[in-house]
């Protein structure tokens, strides 16, 4: 990498400290040699996330936990993809693996399972991080 290059953004939402921590930690600080590092913007609240995104501050990918109470990220992951114009990449965390068919629903790209496994959540980020780079070039 020859000129610095600017940190990726990723937008973690979910009222449940212990769900941000463990994708923090599952995250790291770069996911990939391929990508530049990352810094990660918590939010405990749907309203705060929002008050992020109308702001119109740098977001390369929403992690949104399904699971989130009392506005769960499925439906904020919808209202971010019909409001937000040219809308980055989601992935929603939920409960189970039989509620993925709401994670599409909520036209998210992709979705993981509580509790979270570390290597499938940050090998998912990579790639959806990859493909939406590969679109902005």
């Amino acid at each position: 990498m020859d000129s610095p290059e600017k940190k990726l953004v990723i937008t973690l939402y979910s009222d449940d400290s212990t769900v941000r921590q463990s994708v923090i930690a599952a995250l790291g600080k770069q996911l990939d040699k391929q990508l530049p590092p990352h810094e990660i913007k918590e939010f405990a609240t749907a309203a705060a996330l929002r008050l992020y995104v109308d702001s119109k501050k740098q977001v390369d990918l929403f992690i949104l936990d399904g699971e989130a109470v009392p506005e769960g990220g499925m439906g904020v992951a919808r209202q971010l993809k019909d409001e937000v114009f040219n809308c980055p990449p989601v992935l929603i965390i939920t409960g189970r693996v039989q509620d993925n068919w709401l994670a599409t629903w909520s036209k998210a790209e992709a979705s993981v399972t509580h509790p979270i496994d570390p290597f499938t959540i940050a090998a998912k980020c990579a790639a959806l991080l990859k493909t939406n780079s590969a679109l902005a070039n």
